[in-house]
């Protein structure tokens, strides 16, 4: 019985440590989530800072105080408080930019962690998360808990794990080895997953078909951590990857109108001047599809939306822009179809889609044929890039949207422009095809909604 007290002693005083860093992590992590979804609900206020939406935003902080969420504040860029849960509207006006994670959250950087309060005398857990517009940092949310909630938690856990133990002790023997090993076999489980976890294995996680109850909710608790972070990865790794092929052909653009103005510029000053200008609006332009690529990326904002554009007038200055580059490959780049086509896209995605399905069909176009960009008005208009290229498959055509897949080893690209297309699509509410030319080559069209208009 000795032993077994010891080996029950020995598991729980880690069990309790591992259970308070599972609880202040899942708490942290709900903490940064609600302070984001609140940064985001506070943006326009505090760029504003009308009575109105500052009202809002203080209504919605209550509101998650109300339910549970904890304490708000929300600051300006100085670091004073603007909006906070309290009835007591004395708070608001408070100096926070002393508080350590407000500084770092004004600077940018997200803060999370616990620390005792001297103003209220008890430790907190706390998240604090910068409220960004565009690229400057216009105030901090800060989101602060009762570290006591956790303490709770793994107490409430370390009960049912204590009666479990003095039954083992009761029971003593045999008994209360096998009753012993059936709770350190799941914990060893799970520790190793934790580990393998903490090394960089994405794809550990911990066994939850066998073992006590409470250690199951654990181990169930881990995996949803651990497929939350997995997830934040994949994402962060997916959109830099479209960001940086989504910004070479602009940028192999802007370089090939910057070496032809060096080459011009003792000979023909003029042309030399005409081509730093179209260099200029090159650059304009990428900021733009920067700016369009961030909103893309924030999945879920209302600043996605889609907007009116003309199909014809973005396909005719897409032409224009690859038409030097399609001319060097010894192909005729040609825009035809409708003089006006009204439709409804997000920002830049109709040229960012335009350049994509341009520079895939200039990779496998030969010398000597003609790419055509089609654009078709009516109920709803559409965009057709039409190569003469040696087209796709059927099991081709079925993978082609796929991140990353190309159509061999020896297929130039990253694989990921028409992937970025049908994303642009479906975020704008279009819908992209893919079929055979008659009697070789590619279609690829794009369906979008007319705009408002338009509309019969």
């Amino acid at each position: 019985m000795v032993i077994t007290a010891l080996v029950l002693i020995v598991q729980t005083v880690p069990l309790a440590q591992y259970l308070r860093t599972v609880e202040t992590d899942r708490l942290i992590t709900g903490l940064e989530r609600d302070a984001f979804v609140l940064a985001g609900r506070s943006e326009e206020a505090l760029e504003s800072l009308a009575e109105e939406d500052l009202a809002s935003v203080a209504q919605a902080s209550q509101d998650y105080r109300d339910a549970g969420g904890g304490r708000v504040v929300i600051t300006d860029a100085t670091g004073t408080a603007l909006v906070t849960s309290d009835d007591d509207e004395s708070a608001v006006g408070g100096d926070y930019s002393t508080r350590p994670e407000v500084a770092q959250a004004l600077e940018g950087t997200i803060a999370a962690g616990s620390r005792f309060s001297q103003t209220l005398g008890k430790d907190l857990v706390f998240v604090a998360v910068p409220v960004i517009s565009g690229e400057d940092i216009v105030g901090a949310v800060r989101l602060t808990y009762p570290a006591s909630v956790v303490d709770e938690e793994v107490a409430e856990r370390l009960s049912v794990i204590g009666i479990v133990a003095l039954l083992t002790l009761a029971m003593a023997g045999i008994a209360g080895v096998v009753f012993s090993g059936t709770v350190t076999r799941p914990l060893r489980v799970l520790t190793a997953a934790t580990e393998r976890l903490a090394a960089g294995d994405l794809a550990a996680r911990a066994e939850t078909s066998r073992g006590a109850p409470e250690l199951v909710q654990l181990s169930s608790t881990f995996n949803r951590m651990a497929d939350r972070l997995a997830a934040l990865i994949d994402e962060q790794r997916a959109f830099a990857a479209d960001a940086s092929h989504q910004l070479r052909t602009p940028l192999t653009a802007l370089r090939l109108k910057l070496e032809r103005a060096r080459e011009l510029i003792e000979a023909d000053p003029a042309g030399a001047a005409h081509r730093l200008a179209a260099a200029e609006r090159e650059t304009d332009r990428l900021v733009t599809i920067v700016e369009g690529l961030l909103a893309l990326g924030r999945a879920g904002t209302p600043t996605a939306r889609p907007v009116p554009v003309d199909l014809a007038a973005a396909a005719h200055d897409r032409v224009a822009q690859w038409e030097p580059l399609a001319s060097e490959s010894g192909v005729r780049l040609e825009a035809e179809g409708a003089d006006r086509a009204a439709a409804l896209a997000i920002p830049t995605a109709v040229e960012q889609i335009i350049d994509n399905l341009v520079d895939n069909a200039l990779a496998v176009s030969p010398e000597g044929s003609t790419l055509r960009v089609v654009v078709t008005a009516g109920e709803r208009p559409a965009l057709s890039v039409i190569d003469e290229g040696p087209g796709m498959s059927d099991d081709d055509l079925a993978r082609a949207f796929d991140r990353f897949w190309r159509g061999s080893s020896t297929t130039p690209g990253t694989g990921l422009g028409l992937a970025i297309v049908a994303e642009l699509a479906r975020a704008s509410g279009a819908e992209v095809t893919l079929r055979r030319g008659d009697p070789r080559g590619l279609i690829a069209t794009v369906t979008f909604l007319p705009a408002p208009a338009d509309r019969p």
